[in-house]
């Protein structure tokens, strides 16, 4: 029985992942999402108790596979690229596909506080990765912090850059990062 849950619950979320991709996550409605998973909506709420709920879930799936990306990246780089390298990389490239409109992130931490916490976790625990890994400080946080500005800039639609300007910041970090 537990076995199914799991199931529902990777079910539920892929299509969530699906409907947000489609109309973009301020518009997801959880009958659309129970419809695609082939669930009740009685099932989806049992999953995930509220919209909020299950768009933190999609965030945190969303960090645990950029987690096993990075690690990929890493085991399969023969080159010897340092991690920060990956991460420009990773992120750079997570930065090309725009974004929809990020508005129901207020939506969902006016519903719960506390949804920021997994974000913020990761980050903290990928900065003091990057930070036992990287013998330069400065380069790191220039790194980091440009990095995570691009993040915020695709996440909030607001990109100022040009593809050219972009290129030139990523290959930039990637020569401050080693």
């Amino acid at each position: 029985m537990r076995a199914q849950r799991s199931n529902s619950r990777d079910k539920i979320l892929a299509a969530a992942a699906d409907v947000a991709r489609e109309s973009g996550p301020g518009s997801l409605s959880l009958d659309a999402v129970a419809s695609r998973a082939g669930v009740s909506k009685g099932g989806l709420l049992y999953n995930f108790p509220t919209k909020a709920k299950l768009m933190q879930a999609l965030v945190e799936d969303y960090l645990r596979e950029f987690e096993r990306a990075l690690e990929a990246a890493r085991t399969a780089g023969a080159s010897g690229e340092s991690l920060l390298a990956i991460y420009i990389k990773l992120s750079a490239s997570d930065c090309e596909e725009p974004q929809p409109s990020a508005s129901w992130i207020f939506s969902a931490i006016a519903e719960d506080p506390d949804f920021l916490t997994p974000i913020k976790l990761f980050k903290r625990q990928l900065f003091e990765r990057l930070k036992g890994e990287t013998p330069d400080l400065k380069a790191l946080l220039v790194c980091f912090l440009a990095i995570e500005g691009l993040r915020s800039m695709n996440l909030f639609d607001s990109d100022i850059l040009s593809a050219d300007e972009r290129g030139l910041l990523v290959s930039s970090l990637l020569r401050i990062a080693g």
